[in-house]
């Protein structure tokens, strides 16, 4: 019998976690993960922003497809202006066929020094497709092609998993998962090839939910990451944190809320106890500091 999937991810509790230490006195470690995907306008829209007419989906669905397209060709390049100009790191969460269908996107990122994340090969969950194993594959492949190295990050889309994609993620060579929304700090996971490490994401310092779930006005995402930030720093007093921006160029690369992610990430790094740091690079920290303290590093 199939062990549940949750019970592959044994419950401990915050308080009862080891006292790390982040390089350099540092409290809080923040990554800034831009999520660029590719929608297929013959497929119905992953999500939408106008109902359809009449109540009956229609294809192919332009104005959808054509909000995120604007992300594509206008958001995402104000996001890399508020990013790059700050000399932050950042980690580029893409569907592998990005590498091809929006080479300036990859292009810039890659040139920037951002790390690659894989983010499925399209944007579609993956309950849905019928080799796992081969699609993250495939995925791995065309990025490492592109990139120059392998992926070693994965978030998954819509962060939807099986019982095996884990396993699958493991085999193909991927070290860290954002899709575990469980904690402030990462947490290992074991498979038959390895173990697999959380690294702290979240699904409400998101622009997804901020904005096309929730509908908050365009100034609640810097309240919202004020108040995450905030907390976290006060908390890191006992013991350091992680904090997760996640953004789209099509939900806050738009002109009425790119400004209040510029005034967030001013904010955060007004402290210098903050470090921004890649999805990899919070791995790496979290392995050696777990090493350090088992008394094998």
């Amino acid at each position: 019998m199939m062990t549940a999937l949750s019970d592959r991810v044994p419950y401990v509790a915050s308080i009862d976690r080891p006292k790390l230490a982040l390089p350099n006195g540092k409290r809080v470690a923040v990554w800034i993960i831009v999520n660029v995907e590719e929608w297929r306008i013959e497929r119905a829209m992953p999500r939408t922003v106008l109902s359809p007419p009449m109540g009956k989906p229609l294809l192919p669905d332009v104005p959808n497809w054509s909000w995120h397209e604007y992300g594509m060709r206008s958001g995402f390049w104000r996001q890399f202006k508020a990013i790059t100009d700050r000399g932050l790191p950042a980690t580029l969460a893409l569907n592998a066929n990005v590498c091809r269908s929006y080479t300036r996107v990859a292009d810039a990122a890659r040139d920037a020094g951002w790390e690659f994340m894989g983010h499925g090969f399209l944007q579609q969950p993956m309950h849905s497709l019928d080799d796992q194993s081969g699609e993250i594959a495939r995925a791995v492949e065309v990025i490492s092609n592109y990139w120059g190295k392998s992926p070693r990050s994965w978030e998954s889309p819509g962060l939807t998993e099986t019982e095996e994609t884990l396993d699958c993620l493991r085999k193909n060579g991927i070290e860290y998962v954002a899709d575990w929304v469980i904690d402030d700090l990462p947490q290992d996971i074991d498979t038959p090839h390895g173990t697999i490490t959380t690294i702290p994401y979240s699904v409400e310092m998101n622009d997804i939910p901020v904005f096309a779930l929730q509908n908050h006005p365009s100034v609640e995402f810097f309240n919202r990451g004020r108040d995450q930030f905030d907390r976290l720093f006060a908390e890191s007093e006992d013991n350091v944190r992680v904090m997760a921006i996640s953004i789209h160029p099509y939900i806050t690369g738009v002109p009425h809320r790119i400004r209040y992610l510029e005034e967030l990430l001013d904010y955060i790094a007004g402290y210098d106890t903050t470090v921004f740091m890649s999805a990899s690079e919070i791995g790496d920290w979290y392995r050696a500091e777990m090493g350090r303290l088992s008394g094998r590093g």
